[in-house]
């Protein structure tokens, strides 16, 4: 076999199942997905199902912290997460660009494997295709997801009330500056790493602990900010953010000076807002705390009545500054 994708290997011949048979099936390997079938037949535990589907076309492809293999499992895991789904099955789709190194398409495979392996996920169906030179950029992935919800969970943007106060389980806008710093080959003091990770473990901690939860959102494109106008749209409440509690990375918050950007609105890939009644507050921080991810968790905001459908943010000085709506791409090509 050639050592890069070439046109054949999208031709659905010989060269076709070589590469899904040396490169796929040995890094996927499962029953599901071993009996090559045109669709997997799954067994689905009690419950309500939960889907997402994601594409990723993340430039550069390889960054500190992981690659857009290991991301494309990590985003659509959490993205089921959220509605507190427990996941169990992904598919795979894979757009190769001719003269993609077949080292770099291996590479990006066998972490997305283990992506997979350590989320306790199942990778049980995909899709190759391949384009010319130039019709794509190295490498495009989707991944759909499926999860199970317990009966009688429910959660969602609708449910904040006032008085609710906001968690998140660690530092802001990591994974969007290990992105810029790595494609504009920005030399910073310290080195950013993205926070790409699986939060289903985290958020079935914290659920089974604090069953009162109302909203879980990960704040991916937008960041913390839009994600938060989405909750408060939805739910008719205003969101009060305490800037003296944002947990932001000096060396991020540095990056984002430099570059004039705003950390509130960089992507996160590793990150949980949680909205609770204050009552379970203090008991859901320590649940989070308790877990690898969640070490730096804290209280950022309060949800209020003031302002239905709008962010601010309380500044140190005591003054208040609104955060709209993302408007625009800020980093194109981040996940």
């Amino acid at each position: 076999m050639e050592r890069t994708i070439t046109l054949d290997h999208g031709s659905g011949g010989r060269a076709t199942h070589e590469l899904i048979s040396q490169v796929f099936a040995q890094a996927f390997h499962n029953d599901y997905l071993g009996q090559m079938n045109d669709s997997a037949v799954l067994p689905v535990p009690e419950g309500r199902l939960a889907m997402s589907t994601d594409s990723y076309v993340v430039d550069p492809v390889i960054f500190p912290g992981g690659n857009i293999g290991s991301l494309a499992v990590h985003g659509t895991i959490n993205d089921l997460a959220m509605s507190g789904a427990r996941p169990l099955y992904l598919t795979a789709g894979f757009v190769l660009e001719e003269g993609l190194p077949l080292d770099l398409l291996e590479e990006i495979v066998q972490a997305m494997a283990q992506a997979a392996q350590e989320a306790r996920v199942a990778i049980v169906a995909g899709d190759t295709k391949v384009v010319p030179k130039g019709k794509a950029d190295k490498i495009f992935i989707n991944t759909a997801g499926v999860g199970v919800v317990p009966p009688g969970l429910e959660l969602g943007g609708q449910y904040a009330r006032p008085g609710d106060v906001v968690l998140i389980n660690g530092t802001i806008g990591d994974h969007g500056m290990a992105i810029l710093c790595t494609r504009q080959g920005l030399a910073l003091e310290g080195k950013i790493q993205s926070d790409s990770a699986a939060l289903h473990d985290l958020v079935g901690d914290l659920l089974q602990a604090c069953p009162e939860v109302r909203v879980l959102r990960d704040p991916t494109r937008g960041g913390v900010a839009t994600t938060l106008n989405e909750i408060a749209r939805q739910s008719g409440v205003g969101i009060r953010l305490f800037e003296e509690s944002l947990p932001i990375r000096d060396d991020v918050a540095g990056a984002c000076e430099l570059l004039g950007l705003d950390p509130l609105y960089v992507a996160n890939e590793g990150k949980v807002l949680a909205v609770v009644p204050p009552a379970v507050s203090e008991k859901a921080l320590e649940v989070m705390r308790r877990h690898p991810l969640g070490r730096e968790a804290r209280c950022i905001g309060q949800v209020t009545e003031e302002d239905p459908g709008r962010v601010a943010l309380r500044t140190r000085i005591g003054g208040h500054r609104l955060l709209d709506m993302l408007r625009g791409e800020q980093l194109p090509r981040i996940c």
